[in-house]
């Protein structure tokens, strides 16, 4: 009987033949990755008397979530992480220009189909767009599993999402997200794999699929995935990396629970204050004040979002009383956009481009809110104070709809702009 797409990958990486659901088992790391939070992993592994690290080539740290340093907590924070890399011999090492950790794993090659990938933030969930069963751990965890090369899981129940009918532009895979969050619910899929299938999940990008999985653990999900294809191949090949072979994990078993959506008539959604799950189209929204619109982050700062807000950009300007920042996922994605061109449409528009990394969206030193102020973002949480300031509100909405409110001065339907068509 065929397994799931978790329950695959972990049998293979805890070296059994077959595992079932709420198992517990322990299993092989194929790779760490982890950022800033590496300063405290570095300082237990101190207080332990660890001089070394089970395998360091296995091991990727990136500075992005303060970057560069805003203050000297933070210029402490980078130089134990420096200090930590040199000492245990990582070469995986990316500094402050590179971007966010999860890009940048993807776009470096560090991930492949069937890898069992753990990390320090919650989002690391973003590598199951390529068939890779990926998850957050904390720092004891973390410190635990570069010792011994492993750690324990228990195998997830598996919750299937069939995504039927076509998208069409300008609704995007962020808002086919942000209607499984507000129809299933933020404890939907607690501590368990979920799947995205069906045509539409086919027909989406690689990056559209990286949004969806990013936000797989918003649902309460251990593991998000995609099932891998040709489109797989493409981008490992792209990014240098050897196509392994996939056809262990282009099928799956049967799920826990299945449910069917289709796209093809989905309105844009809103994620409104104050969580991810509290989620209405947004025609119910319009005419909301919008003071800041952010666009970026892990969930929505690749090319293709960049390009999508600015089909809506081009042409127009930023209303006067809203800021409008872009923050590319990385720095390859801000090269890109450079010799594209969407960078310049979206500079000239009006719009803030910012360096590469996690900037407004964790909320420690750039964007930050006033009180009372609303901002769209197209970033991954919308929990009260992340954007430096718990007397502001955040709206979550797809690149398209933030281009959209950013224009109008409030929260806008991008269907109502038609894009403009460049000389």
């Amino acid at each position: 009987m065929t397994m799931t797409l978790a329950e695959q990958i972990l049998a293979r990486a805890s070296r059994r033949d077959r595992v079932a659901p709420n198992e517990y088992l322990t299993a092989k790391i194929d790779r760490f990755i982890t950022h800033e939070a590496f300063a405290a992993v570095f300082l237990k592994l101190a207080a332990l008397g660890r001089q070394k690290i089970r395998d360091p080539d296995r091991v990727v740290v990136v500075l992005d979530h303060y970057v560069p340093a805003p203050t000297q907590r933070a210029a402490t924070i980078h130089q134990l992480v420096r200090q930590g890399v040199a000492q245990f011999g990582i070469r995986n090492f990316y500094g402050l220009n590179e971007g966010i950790a999860h890009q940048v794993m993807m776009e470096k090659g560090h991930v492949a189909p069937g890898d069992l990938v753990v990390g320090t933030d919650s989002h690391t969930c973003t590598y199951g767009a390529l068939a890779a069963a990926s998850c957050g751990i904390g720092v004891s965890e973390m410190t635990y599993a570069m010792v011994t090369g492993e750690l324990w899981f228990r195998v997830p129940e598996t919750i299937r999402f069939i995504l039927e009918g076509q998208l069409r532009f300008p609704v995007m895979s962020k808002d086919v997200i942000l209607k499984i969050a507000g129809a299933y619910s933020a404890d939907a899929a607690q501590y368990k794999s979920v799947e995205f299938t069906g045509p539409a999940a086919d027909a989406m990008s690689m990056s559209s699929r990286m949004t969806m999985c990013n936000m797989a653990v918003e649902i309460g999900a251990k593991f998000g995935f995609f099932y891998p294809d040709s489109k797989t191949s493409r981008w490992l090949t792209r990014q240098g990396v050897e196509v392994p072979d996939m056809s262990p994990f282009e099928s799956g078993g049967s799920a826990n629970q299945t449910y069917e959506l289709d796209v093809s008539a989905l309105e844009p959604q809103v994620a409104v204050p104050h969580a991810v799950d509290h989620v209405r189209p947004v025609s119910e929204l319009q005419d909301i004040p919008v003071h800041q619109a952010v666009l970026g982050g892990c969930t929505n700062g690749r090319l293709e979002d960049l390009k999508a807000a600015s089909q809506i950009l081009r042409g127009r300007q930023v209303d006067p009383g809203t800021r409008l920042l872009v923050v590319p996922a990385s720095r390859d994605v801000y090269l890109a956009a450079i010799k594209d061109g969407s960078l310049e449409t979206l500079s000239t528009a009006g719009a803030v481009i910012l360096n590469p990394g996690c900037g407004p969206c964790f909320g420690g030193h750039m964007g930050i809110l006033g009180n009372g102020e609303n901002c769209i973002a197209s970033t991954n949480r919308n929990f009260k104070g992340r954007m430096g300031n718990d007397q502001a509100n955040i709206y979550l909405a797809s690149p398209t709809t933030v281009a959209a409110s950013a224009v109008k001065g409030k929260i806008a339907d991008p269907r109502s702009m038609e894009p403009e068509t460049s000389e």
